[in-house]
């Protein structure tokens, strides 16, 4: 797994290149102090996934995602926005920027090197406990793209009911037993989802299920979603 790392703390970049670097499977391919040079080097680089803090010199965390992302060099990258919990303002941004998830600067090494592993393998970092709610509270507080703006179109009833518990932060598995299909038809409904939606990953299907409001955020109903 090839990572870029922007951060423009040097000791604390510093310090996970020297935990990904002593990871077997892992290696630092750059180091950006500022958003613009991660551009750049995502470019450059193409690596599997940067490491993206949202606070950068010049350009901001979630600017350059949304470069990264758009771009036909991005296709392949995968960006993991790194946060405080003063900054959870920026999380839902990040996502609909293209961000694949986002990870607390305090978590652990070991919580660090498995985000990086889960979001390399094409998958997003959706905590069904947290990231769910921040996304309709932050709903709430964002900018909203009109839903005509985002159509579910082509989507099937039976695509509609996977995404609306992909939302709900289930797992395929989860999904599964609620549906009563196999993993592997969970698999196929989510592979025409991102299609017809045009999604990078599961995470923005999860923007893409709120801003058509197939679920509400815990904010909204007072129940949870």
């Amino acid at each position: 797994m090839r990572v870029l790392l922007a951060e423009d703390q040097v000791l604390l970049r510093d310090s996970f290149k020297m935990l990904i670097d002593s990871t077997p499977g892992m290696v630092t391919v750059g180091e950006a102090g500022t958003g613009s040079e991660a551009v750049r080097l995502a470019g450059q680089l193409r690596p599997d996934v940067v490491l993206m803090d949202v606070r950068m010199p010049e350009m901001d965390g979630i600017e350059a995602t949304r470069r990264i992302c758009g771009s036909a060099q991005g296709a392949g990258t995968r960006v993991l926005i790194l946060t405080t919990f003063d900054l959870d303002e920026y999380v839902y941004a990040s996502l609909r920027a293209g961000a694949s998830g986002f990870l607390i600067k305090n978590s652990t090494a070991a919580e660090l090197l498995g985000a990086i592993r889960v979001v390399a393998g094409g998958e997003a970092l959706l905590a069904p406990t947290v990231t769910r709610r921040l996304i309709g509270e932050f709903l709430q507080r964002s900018e909203r793209v009109p839903a005509a703006a985002r159509p579910l179109d082509g989507v099937t009833p039976r695509e509609r009911e996977v995404l609306m518990l992909i939302a709900k932060g289930l797992s395929n598995r989860d999904i599964a037993e609620h549906l009563h299909l196999t993993v592997g038809t969970v698999k196929t409904h989510i592979g025409h989802l991102l299609a017809k939606l045009q999604a990078r990953d599961r995470a923005q299907l999860v923007i893409a299920a709120y801003e058509a409001e197939l679920v509400t955020s815990p904010a909204r109903d007072g129940r949870g979603s």
